[in-house]
């Protein structure tokens, strides 16, 4: 990722979650941080909604959809591992980890 492409705001930290088969975690919403999200290895499916329950979109990415997902700050984000074994997650955040910054509520389906 590069400082002129889109998503990018700042340089907080990166780092890595990983998520096993049909394990999901979630939802958290970022107050400041912005996220750029890949999936280095195996493959992951976003979920992504308003405050006020409204699904945004739903995004899989992994080694078969290799991208970036940009999330700004406001929007509740879960995600799912749906690859065969372990699934990694690289988040380039545009803060660094602050545990004041964010909100989390179990994930329902």
């Amino acid at each position: 990722m590069k400082r002129t492409d889109p998503g990018f705001v700042a340089f907080g930290e990166a780092y890595f979650s990983t998520v096993s088969p049909d394990e999901i975690k979630g939802w958290k919403k970022h107050l400041r941080m912005s996220m750029n999200l890949l999936v280095p290895v195996g493959l992951i499916r976003f979920h992504l909604e308003t405050d006020q329950g409204r699904e945004i979109e739903h995004v899989v990415l992994g080694e078969q959809n290799y991208r970036r997902l940009f999330v700004p700050p406001g929007v509740w984000v879960a995600f799912e591992g749906i690859g065969e074994s372990m699934n990694l997650l690289m988040n380039l955040a545009s803060i660094e980890h602050d545990p004041t910054e964010s909100v989390a509520r179990e994930f329902a389906r």
